[in-house]
């Protein structure tokens, strides 16, 4: 079992210094210039306004647009954001979205500031203060509850199966089902690339719905957690909360927000937003110079706005709360749960999904809100974004799957992948996985290609402004490949560990053919993948290349053909990729990117 007392304080002051280290990398103040954040791809100035607008509970929503392509892996959606200008105070808000140029930031404030259009605004990432918050709060309370934290609250009879939804369930799918309905407190599911996780855990779902069961499914991202609730049938009554800017299109009417579209109380609701903007529109007639009684009149009519504002936000929070209390399935992240502020043991059954990337503070601050508690994920793909190595240190780099896979709970290992040919799933699987992953499709000829640039002069660079790292050859070499092999744009994803080398690709190649972080690539797939893993250089560093889990999520992405270039000579001394350029020889994978000449 889980002995909490140990860590709990170590992950307490480890969440001071992440929250430390977070104040000191964003801020403009102890001599850090708006250039060095610029440079390190944390702020982007001066921005373009394109549009102003109300959105959810009405805040004040700004599109965006910024003069070049903008090199930084931060700007993300939910990412906690502040809009500023030389000279005034900053506003805090949210990054809805961003993508190439343009982007979508909410402002937490009631109206939009005067200065926004003078042409000298900015946004540049804050602190993440309301995470920590909600995490800090979780562990005192866990600290303090100790292993009662995730007791069964409850006593329950064990579901037992009558028949499947899925009758296509492999036998190590539909054993970690049986055994998740079975078990009273904490079951792992491990699930390896491509077999099937979410598949199981939707017959799961499917299952406890059937029996009347409701299930609270969370994920450390959006894009995680729209996956799994793209994949929840029609029959069942799902919620997707949360971010709706993030949401996939044929998913809104899951949200509170599509949901309204069909409501009732629609009308009142537009009609009570109409005159807020009319008052609005009415108060800023009345500009930054103006004398006593315009100063009265204003305050009078923002007053009014406020009041409206007031009356839209309790009609949204009572007909939301029905569509809370009837769905059998609510979905979304850690903090859009906690937001909810719903009841504790208000659910059946909590499902984190992606496990191994969620910091394990965030699941504590939702185990309190279900009886049975599933963790699913896999701990050799990419681990939780931790900035301070005080912080790694003191443990909080440890995601909530590692923490309990040796803490004997029951696991479920998934042994069976569809998504790649075996010759593309064999090297992780001895490498990772104790040669215990097997592989539906057989080999297949070139489904997997080595090529090597040792000697070829392709010797990585800094990006634009010093940001990240780049490979203008292995860039080019990208482009003859995909050239020399006749493969079509439109079955082609090529990612990179790096952010400099994605923007740099994204210049060469054609324009539809798909280009990312492997960072951002996490849960997805494509026909054709190719990697190019930048790193060049006499001194044989790798960087963060040494972090194989990245790699285990690179090379297990390609349904196809898998396609990766690389320098032997800055890689071969690594034990990783000594034994993988082993693998590639042994399956007459091995290339000289000189073939290419």
């Amino acid at each position: 079992m889980l002995d909490t007392t140990k860590y709990f304080p170590k992950l307490l002051l480890a969440l001071n210094e992440e929250e430390k280290e977070e104040k000191s990398r964003y801020s403009l103040e102890n001599g850090q210039s708006l250039k060095e954040l610029k440079r390190l791809g944390l702020a982007m100035h001066p921005i373009k306004i394109n549009r102003k607008s109300f959105g959810f509970a009405d805040y004040p929503e700004v599109s965006f647009h910024y003069p070049f392509p903008f090199d930084g892996n931060g700007f993300r959606g939910s990412s906690p954001i502040e809009l500023f200008c030389q000279g005034e105070e900053s506003i805090k808000g949210v990054l809805l979205q961003f993508e190439g140029k343009k982007g979508e930031i909410r402002l937490f404030a009631p109206d939009f500031p005067d200065w926004l259009e003078d042409g000298d605004a900015g946004i540049k990432l804050a602190p993440d203060i309301r995470t920590i918050s909600i995490m800090r709060k979780a562990l005192e309370m866990a600290k303090e509850l100790g292993a009662e934290y995730i007791k069964p609250k409850e006593t329950s009879e064990p579901i037992f199966i009558a028949s499947w939804f899925n009758e296509n369930l492999n036998a190590g799918q539909k054993e970690a089902v049986k055994n998740m309905l079975l078990n009273p407190e904490v079951a792992l599911v491990h699930g390896p690339p491509g077999t099937g996780k979410t598949t199981t855990l939707i017959e799961a779902i499917r299952q406890w719905t059937a029996k009347g069961k409701r299930v609270l499914v969370s994920a450390p991202s959006n894009a995680a957690v729209d996956h799994l609730a793209s994949c929840l049938p029609e029959e069942i009554d799902a919620l997707r909360i949360g971010n709706s800017v993030k949401v996939r299109d044929e998913l809104m009417p899951l949200t509170p927000e599509g949901k309204w579209s069909g409501s009732s109380e629609l009308k009142t609701l537009k009609k009570l937003k109409i005159r807020s903007e009319q008052l609005r529109k009415m108060a800023l007639q009345y500009k930054r110079n103006f004398g006593k009684a315009e100063r009265e009149q204003r305050s009078l009519l923002f007053k009014e706005v406020n009041n409206i504002r007031k009356d839209i936000k309790t009609l949204k929070r009572d007909t939301e709360l029905v569509w809370h209390e009837k769905a059998q399935v609510i979905v979304g992240t850690p903090v859009a749960i906690v937001d909810q502020t719903y009841d504790y043991n208000s659910f059946d059954v909590l499902i984190i999904d992606e496990a191994a990337q969620c910091l394990e503070p965030l699941a504590w601050a939702l185990f309190p809100f279900a009886n049975k508690i599933v963790l699913a994920g896999d701990p050799y793909q990419l681990p939780p974004t931790i900035l301070s190595d005080e912080a790694s240190k003191l443990g909080l780099n440890i995601s909530t799957l590692e923490r309990f896979l040796p803490a004997g709970f029951p696991i479920y290992f998934l042994p069976l992948q569809y998504r790649m040919p075996k010759n593309i799933a064999d090297f992780s699987s001895r490498y990772f996985y104790e040669n215990r992953l097997e592989s539906f499709k057989e080999k297949q000829e070139n489904a997997i290609l080595f090529y090597d640039t040792a000697g070829a002069g392709y010797e990585e660079q800094r990006g634009d402004e010093g940001i990240s790292l780049k490979n203008d050859g292995e860039a080019e070499a990208v482009l003859k490949i995909i050239e020399q092999e006749k493969i079509p744009v439109h079955k082609i994803t090529v990612i990179s560990p790096y952010s400099g080398q994605v923007a740099r690709l994204k210049e060469v190649l054609d324009k539809s053919i798909s280009c990312s972080t492997i960072d951002s690539y996490q849960g997805q797939e494509k026909e054709v993948i190719i990697i190019s893993l930048v790193r060049s250089n006499l001194d044989q560093n790798i960087g963060f290349l040494s972090d194989y889990r990245r790699m285990n999520v690179a090379m297990t992405r390609a349904q196809e053909r898998l396609i990766i270039i690389g320098d032997s000579a800055t890689l071969g001394n690594d034990p990783f990729y000594s034994s993988f350029l082993d693998y590639v020889e042994k399956e007459n994978a091995y290339r000289s990117v000189w073939e290419l000449l």
